[in-house]
């Protein structure tokens, strides 16, 4: 299929809280994680289908949905997984609070990425749980995992290791080798994984997104790994999500609360999700081509304005902007006053850095980076 990513769609009055938070006369809006691109023709289809029916009642699971979920896993990451072993959930952000309290106690503590989305850290602290920052390093242009350092960050009380992969807002996709490092030490020290992978769909330049789980029989029994189609079909807005837990004590803890305090997906959710997995392939291999287009031109152009960069982008329509050399108190101000709104690197605990989402047409993208480079002129 052929797919014009160029052609811009209006999301002015449609409630989007990307497009509405600014006035979008003064301001180009590239901070939530959302794409300005249709979802797929299969996906619009399906759901205009469903619509036409005209009664939306009470639901469930599409006939094997874990199956077809399976799969998909199967064919996209060569992993092989149980359909008994997936939950379907409403969310992946809802999950992410759900493994910090099920899988800690209050006297527990809990490792995080830093950078890293900050729901992560806010599922810490809003169950009352201790965490350490695993500071990323920047080496050879990827943001890392220091997992020489984990002995020295890990303490007596650490239970679990949250892990986001690819990272967000770093945009690396890990590694095997990378990943077996983490993963070994889980092992070592006892300590229950939960992997934020709902970027899995978006990895750039033909390389392999691996899911942790999928390393080794003794990570996959002490992991929780959690996927979304949300963001790579662009429909957060309709949203289902899984988790994949072999360990049947932890896919037991997952389904706390589901569907009494946690409300199950929507029919639409299903809806979109099964049209995605069925028929959404040709589109994504098409969006991953454009994504990398405007990936390159925000590294190169990032990469020749004098006190910005940004590393190698692997993954996602993110770009993790370093600000530092601006000694600027505050960046994000900075080009928001310019008139692009980013999101600012504070929220993922790093304030020097901006993140700015390139998911959107290349018009739009290289007039914000025009007045970026023009506001570190000033």
């Amino acid at each position: 299929m052929r797919v014009d990513f160029d052609i811009p769609t209006n999301r002015l009055e449609t409630d989007s809280i990307r497009w509405d938070a600014y006035d979008s006369k003064k301001v180009l809006p590239l901070w939530v994680a959302d794409m300005d691109f249709q979802s797929p023709p299969c996906v619009i289809q399906a759901l205009s289908n469903r619509i036409q029916h005209g009664i939306f009642g009470y639901t469930h699971s599409p006939k094997q949905f874990n199956q077809i979920i399976a799969r998909y896993l199967l064919n996209q990451y060569d992993w092989s997984v149980d359909p008994d072993w997936i939950v379907i959930l409403p969310s992946v952000v809802s999950a992410l609070y759900t493994a910090v309290q099920q899988l800690t106690n209050v006297n527990e503590s809990v490792l995080i990425p830093n950078p890293v989305y900050h729901h992560l850290r806010l599922a810490c602290t809003e169950a009352g749980r201790k965490y350490h920052d695993l500071p990323l390093r920047l080496v050879d242009q990827r943001w890392v995992l220091p997992n020489k350092e984990l002995p020295y960050i890990a303490t007596q009380d650490t239970k679990l290791a949250l892990l986001c992969n690819p990272q967000n807002p770093g945009s690396t996709v890990f590694n095997k080798d990378e990943l077996m490092g983490f993963g070994d030490f889980c092992i070592k020290n006892n300590l229950w994984i939960c992997s934020d992978e709902i970027h899995a769909g978006l990895v750039l330049d033909g390389k392999k997104h691996i899911p942790i789980a999928s390393l080794s029989k003794e990570v996959s029994k002490r992991t929780v790994t959690l996927m979304s189609l949300n963001k790579t079909f662009n429909f957060p807005g309709v949203g289902l999500a899984w988790a994949v837990a072999e360990n049947p004590d932890l896919r037991n803890s997952m389904q706390t609360g589901l569907h009494q305090t946690i409300a199950e997906p929507s029919l639409f959710a299903y809806t979109a999700t099964l049209a995605a997995i069925t028929d959404g392939e040709p589109w994504r291999q098409e969006l991953l081509q454009y994504l990398q287009t405007n990936r390159d031109l925000v590294t190169s152009r990032i990469n020749h304005i004098d006190n910005l960069s940004v590393g190698k982008i692997e993954g996602s329509y993110l770009a993790w902007i370093d600000c530092t050399n601006l000694n600027h108190q505050n960046p994000h101000k900075l080009f928001l006053d310019a008139g692009v709104a980013t999101s600012p690197g504070s929220q993922f605990g790093q304030p020097n850095f901006i993140r700015l989402n390139f998911g959107t047409q290349k018009s739009k993208l290289a007039k914000a980076l025009d007045i970026i480079q023009n506001a570190c002129l000033r």
